[in-house]
């Protein structure tokens, strides 16, 4: 019989040579930050990075693999022992320890400001090396919910909530949720039909009645949730966005039922939920007829672009795993990694992941300018842009990467224990529609682009990000150039044209945000030493998706690019 010590060999190097820290291991973290943040920030939040990377190694990534290993998905608790409605969520204890492993990081703590975005920014990046792992879910909405009170709420809920909303401590904060979706509307938030009515006896509060038809985070502490006053007006303009405990006795349930928990495709150990609320005692996040705008500007968009983190981070895990795993694994008498279409593979995905990385640090810089006040009325409108179609784009990207690396790895890579990309790969695919699918999302980049005017700002803005790569862009700049100006014309003819726009614009979008890509990627690679494989990976995306009827097979530099690319960074 053949030996087949040898193979279990490579195998059980391989998994020896696993990172035990993912902040160490991602070079390109540290030098984006120094770019976009600046060295200082750098310096100030590294410690705090290295950390949580280690964390993600020894503490999320066992645990949440031992969750899916052994399917231990949360459980619905409808009552106590003596038959008193609870509506509990139970978890297994590793869910608890990531938990604490997350909160203990800081990042609900990172103040909602230039730095703290480049901070969450960061941390969530390496969180989502674990995929959603059942906590970057409800970070993301805790952290949406923080800047709603923070900045809409009224001084009262700012003193009862705040402080236990930037907790550190997993066993004594609060944790957010966000519920807007009913099952008549889906991504219609304006046929909403949950209604409100002011309380009889409380002044100020409000009494939630209705249906929500996707609740994630279904255990958390409070909820954010859309409905309708009586009397106010069709639409998304008559909904408020108001605050609702998960109790108001410390015991039992404030006037909601869970139906059931969502057996979904993935995010498995995240309770997702059907929620009745009955007389739900809330509070309004803001002015009452200013509920959608606060939906919208601080609970969607914090979604929006954390997702976009976190789409990142899953890809960049992807690449780490399928690339240690080429450099370990021998098929026909050489490493699976000398291959030249395998190389091509990873290299591609480097490139996908460095990519949409500088677009989401890029929106990084604009949110944290936004929330410093530093921001003119063009970082606003290229933010706006940006937060919804670099969403769009790089959770795409994600599952198209993750697919990729399953595919390295062979039939191992469709084996749940042998590595997490199954999981990641699930994850990725909830991460597509986690707040939007991607048809709404481009409509409402259109329309934002034809009510607000954004396409010329966002054009400028990316001129400018590929004029800072300087003359060094060299051929790869000009193709970026001649693409934006090739499609500037078809998206001008798009929003005078709603039927054209209809059938086009989504095509359009995805040319316009590979151009933002590669102009921020660009950018980056200018001020990086050449070892860094940055340019060759920018020149990869480029030839890829910019440059029309572009063959690798007529192109003489194509294998060196790819040499080039993965040279630059042996994880």
């Amino acid at each position: 019989m053949p030996d087949s010590q040898p193979g279990r060999d490579d195998l059980a190097s391989w998994w020896a040579s696993r990172p035990t820290n993912y902040y160490d291991a991602t070079p390109n973290l540290a030098r984006v930050l120094a770019s976009r943040a600046g060295a200082e920030n750098l310096r100030t939040m590294e410690p705090r990075l290295r950390d949580f990377g280690r964390a993600v190694a020894a503490v999320v990534e066992p645990a949440v693999a031992v969750l899916e290993r052994h399917r231990e998905q949360p459980a619905h608790v409808g009552y106590d022992a003596i038959g008193r409605s609870i509506e509990a969520v139970e978890f297994h204890p590793a869910y608890h320890r990531v938990g604490q492993a997350v909160w203990a990081s800081g990042m609900l703590a990172a103040p909602h400001d230039g730095r703290g975005a480049f901070e969450l920014f960061a941390l969530f990046y390496l969180l989502s090396h674990a995929g959603e792992g059942g906590h970057a879910c409800p970070v993301v909405c805790t952290v949406g919910l923080s800047r709603a009170v923070e900045r809409r709420g009224s001084a009262e809920l700012q003193a009862q909530f705040m402080p236990r909303l930037r907790e550190r401590d997993y066993d004594n904060c609060y944790r957010g949720s966000q519920f807007l979706t009913e099952v008549q509307g889906g991504s219609d938030v304006g046929a909403n039909a949950a209604r409100a009515v002011p309380d009889s006896e409380q002044l100020g509060a409000w009494r939630i009645s209705g249906e929500k038809w996707f609740c994630s985070v279904a255990d958390a502490d409070l909820f954010a949730v859309t409905a309708r006053p009586e009397g106010a007006p069709d639409g998304t303009r008559g909904l408020g966005c108001f605050l609702v405990p998960r109790t108001v006795d410390g015991v039992f349930p404030n006037g909601y039922r869970i139906r059931r928990l969502k057996d979904k495709l993935g995010t498995r150990i995240l309770a997702s939920a059907e929620i009745d609320f009955d007389g739900a005692l809330g509070w309004p996040i803001g002015p009452v007829d200013d509920g959608f705008r606060v939906a919208v500007e601080e609970l969607l968009n914090t979604s929006r672009w954390l997702n976009a983190v976190g789409s990142t981070g899953i890809m960049r895990r992807a690449y780490l795993e399928a690339s240690s795993f080429a450099r370990h694994r021998r098929a026909f008498g050489r490493g699976v990694g000398s291959f030249p279409v395998v190389r091509e593979q990873l290299a591609v995905m480097k490139a996908e992941e460095q990519a949409a990385l500088a677009s989401t640090v890029a929106l990084t810089d604009l949110l944290g300018r936004l929330d410093d006040g530093r921001a003119d009325d063009a970082h606003a409108n290229v933010y706006r842009f940006l937060v919804n179609a670099n969403k769009y784009l790089t959770s795409i990207s994600a599952t198209d990467v993750v697919r990729t690396g399953i595919e390295v790895l062979g039939g191992n890579g469709t084996i749940e224990d042998f590595s997490p990309l199954p999981r990641l790969y699930r994850d990725a695919m909830v991460f597509e529609s986690w707040e939007g699918t991607h048809n709404v999302l481009c409509a409402q980049v259109y329309r934002d682009c034809v009510r607000f005017g954004l396409l010329d700002h966002v054009l400028r803005w990316t001129r400018a990000e590929l004029s800072s790569a300087g003359e060094g862009a060299g051929a790869d700049g000009r193709a970026v150039a001649a693409a934006v100006e090739a499609l500037e014309p078809r998206l001008q003819r798009s929003l005078t044209d709603g039927e054209h726009a209809a059938a086009h614009f989504r095509r359009q979008l995805d040319r316009l945000m590979r151009a933002v890509q590669a102009a921020c990627l660009l950018a980056e690679a200018a001020v990086e030493d050449a070892d860094t494989g940055k340019a060759a990976a920018a020149s990869l995306f480029v030839r890829r998706h910019l440059i029309p009827g572009h063959d690798p097979e007529d192109d003489a530099d194509w294998r060196d690019l790819v040499d080039e690319a993965l040279a630059g960074d042996a994880g």
